[in-house]
């Protein structure tokens, strides 16, 4: 019997990078859950090799959806779990909490259920589940309190979000499972992470966007900003699904929750000018504030200690912080290419 592994929200940037990883460095099952409306850009390259059933399946489930996991889990019984699907936009969840929160707290709540009450049913079922909260759940820390080696995983949690509120539950739910019902969960708080695939809504994706728009004379040559002071920790989404596979393949501890991060720290600010430099327009773009995009209240000091998840796996990120914004850039200007209208947000 070959080993199965089940992703949730596999179209997403992370999900499908994942499912990436392990089709070329595994021999492994791979199930990636979507609903029956999500956007399948981010897996087209996948699409002829899920057609033909070559390792890869996609699977019809939703998290607001009790039976559709339930299901899910009693045909595929998966040997390893990564619940990476979330309403994930902070932004977003000031105006959609209530999605928000049920989306990520219930869902998690549903599909923990759902594989609680198959190991009921079958003794010799033991997966291997890890549940992904966010860095998001510490939230607003102030710089006095801010430990000189960074956040590690008992500063206390803050959360400046309604995502970020949700995030709490989703970590405190994995914890409680593995507590409560000898479930072998892990739960991982990754720092910024980012690359090819990644989200319009996300800062450093929306920058590289309105590059290429503005190279592709789409828009006037005006990038418009958020908060460009708010510090973050970088790291490329390609070392953090390694990570992932590391902490589910290295002897797994139950109840485990791991700070997971980048090396490269600096101002959002600092990002936003490192990719127009690697514009042929940098000298004749300017920059915007735009008030639709400050957050009411941001989490602005997100440099972690990762140390713990490092000693445990080995695992140290690779790619260089230069590699990830190139290839971020290149990523929206080969979508540009395509013809397609974006909206410019």
């Amino acid at each position: 019997m070959s080993i199965k592994a089940l992703i949730t929200g596999v179209t997403g940037m992370v999900g499908s990078h994942l499912a990436d990883f392990l089709l070329e460095n595994t021999d492994w099952d791979i199930y990636g859950v979507c609903r029956w409306r999500s956007p399948l850009d981010n897996v087209d390259h996948l699409l002829e090799r899920a057609n033909e059933k070559d390792r890869l399946f996609f699977e019809y489930a939703d998290l607001n959806d009790e039976i559709s996991l339930i299901n899910l889990i009693r045909v595929i019984h998966p040997d390893y779990v990564f619940h990476l699907a979330a309403q994930s936009y902070p932004l977003t969840s000031f105006t959609a909490p209530i999605d928000t929160l049920n989306t990520n707290i219930l869902g998690t709540c549903r599909l923990l259920e759902a594989i609680r009450s198959e190991m009921a049913l079958n003794k010799e079922y033991h997966p291997i589940i890890h549940v992904c909260a966010s860095s998001e759940v510490f939230g607003k820390i102030p710089a006095d309190k801010k430990p000189e080696t960074g956040i590690h995983e008992e500063c206390p949690f803050h959360p400046a979000s309604p995502y970020a509120i949700s995030k709490v539950g989703t970590d405190l739910l994995g914890r409680y499972y593995a507590e409560a019902y000898d479930m072998t969960v892990m739960t991982t708080r990754m720092f910024t992470h980012t690359g090819p695939r990644r989200g319009d809504v996300f800062h450093e994706s929306t920058f590289a966007k309105q590059i290429a728009m503005i190279e592709k004379g789409l828009i006037p040559p005006i990038v418009k900003v958020g908060n460009l002071n708010s510090l973050r920790t970088y790291a490329d989404v390609r070392d953090a699904v390694r990570a992932y596979y590391m902490l589910v393949t290295k002897k797994p501890i139950a109840g485990a929750y791991y700070n997971i991060g980048g090396s490269h720290t600096c101002e959002v600010g600092d990002t936003l000018y490192t990719l127009i430099s690697y514009s042929p327009m940098k000298d004749q773009i300017k920059v915007e504030t735009d008030p639709e995009r400050l957050r009411p209240i941001d989490a602005d000091l997100q440099i972690p200690d990762c140390s713990k998840f490092k000693t445990h796996t080995g695992w140290e990120p690779e790619i260089p912080f230069e590699k990830t914004m190139h290839d971020l850039l290149d990523y929206w200007r080969t979508r540009l290419s395509t013809g397609c209208n974006f909206l410019t947000r």
